[in-house]
């Protein structure tokens, strides 16, 4: 089972949010491993506009599993 991992170079916005929402799209499952709260990300969709920081950004994402 193959796996897709993004890791930031640097502690800070390196726009990892934006890029896994995108992935996601493609992924049965979602993990956000070892990470506190973050910069993070805002998420614009048909049922509005969410500003994420500890939520991974493939909740929005419907039939994936997220943890």
């Amino acid at each position: 089972m193959p796996a897709i991992v993004v890791i930031g170079s640097q502690w800070g916005d390196e726009g990892k949010g934006r890029v896994i929402d995108l992935l996601a799209r493609k992924a049965r499952v979602i993990a956000r491993y070892s990470a506190g709260n973050n910069a993070g990300h805002t998420i614009l969709n048909d049922k509005g506009e969410f500003q994420l920081n500890l939520v991974p950004a493939g909740i929005f994402h419907s039939n994936k599993t997220c943890l």
